[in-house]
């Protein structure tokens, strides 16, 4: 070969490079993650989302992309995030971050397959028409959300026996919690204890209701299970540390984050068996097919630390049953 057709041959190849490259990143799925949270209080659950795909051999930016769409805490963007992935076009849609999400990606489309994450009854909230056979293009993972809150007062209460005011921490905007009033008041008369129920909805209505804890002198606080409630953790914790509330969250992150102790099941496990499915869902499978799985596994976590801090001793019984002790 003469070298001029040589450097005319290579000339050619190297210009094709660009298009193959091209044709193979529009070849590449993309998944829409649609989430009503903030990208920096969802680390640990995104990441979680990641080693489910993972498990089934998918690695973001070799074989997938991840159109992350944040509505950070204003639920009311969801619907214009949730139009702009269906105009993209994504593989799937992974709903997350609570009700409202789901909701928002289940109106927005009826064809592309839809991954959700619940805490709660879907079939209830009518997104599903049943757990085995979820039906049309939406399927997930649930766990129990707002049906525990008897069992977390009565752990709570070992740790605090001498508490006689209790108080629920509800928001009031989140229509899935319509049933822990009631389980907590029934709960805590079974105790024999006092009881409020106080609301927040905001962050300023936050710093009121611990206002009114103090006020009532609550000795022993649930945390509902909420995602804004969720996303302003860190917050809740602070001012249950400064008026020495003794509280019980939702979830681990919670006492990671130096809150006191939690009941429930574990939000990575849903975000990562979320992942779980829609990488199945990549490999063909259809949502009709795949029953929404419901997490049965509870987890109690406690920490040391604060419990010092409060001047509080776990109980020999209490700390048999912990899960995770956190120092």
């Amino acid at each position: 070969m003469k070298r001029r057709d040589f450097i005319t041959l290579l000339g050619s190849a190297a210009a094709s490079w660009p298009l193959a490259a091209r044709a193979q990143q529009a070849a590449m799925p993309v998944i829409g993650f649609l989430s009503s949270r903030s990208p920096s209080e969802s680390a640990g659950n995104e990441m979680a989302f990641r080693l489910g795909l993972r498990d089934s051999g998918y690695v973001e930016s070799e074989n997938v992309h991840i159109a992350f769409r944040w509505a950070d805490g204003q639920n009311d963007r969801l619907p214009v995030l949730a139009a702009d992935l269906v105009a993209r076009r994504v593989a799937v849609i992974v709903a997350v971050g609570g009700g409202p999400s789901v909701v928002a990606a289940k109106a927005a489309t009826a064809t592309i397959p839809i991954v959700f994450t619940f805490g709660g009854d879907p079939v209830k909230a009518g997104i599903v028409g049943s757990f085995n056979e979820p039906s049309g293009n939406i399927t997930g993972v649930s766990w129990f959300g707002s049906d525990i809150v008897a069992k977390k007062l009565e752990l709570l209460l070992q740790l605090v026996p001498d508490a006689g005011v209790v108080a629920l921490l509800l928001n009031p905007n989140n229509a899935e919690v319509a049933l822990q009033p009631s389980e907590f008041e029934e709960a805590a008369k079974k105790l024999g204890r006092q009881f409020h129920i106080v609301n927040a909805g905001s962050e300023a209505e936050i710093d009121r209701a611990f206002a009114a804890l103090v006020e009532r002198r609550v000795g022993a606080l649930v945390e509902g299970s909420d995602p804004f409630l969720f996303s302003r953790r860190r917050h809740i914790i602070a001012l249950a540390a400064r008026h020495a509330i003794p509280t019980i969250h939702p979830n681990r992150e919670a006492v990671a984050d130096g809150g006191l102790m939690s009941y429930g099941n574990s939000l990575t496990e849903a975000y990562r068996r979320a992942g779980n499915y829609a990488a199945r869902i990549l490999q063909g499978a259809k949502p009709a097919d795949l029953p929404v799985e419901r997490l049965t596994k509870f987890e109690l976590v406690i920490n040391l630390k604060t419990t010092k801090a409060l001047g509080l001793t776990i109980p020999d019984k209490l700390l048999a049953l912990a899960d995770e002790v956190i120092e």
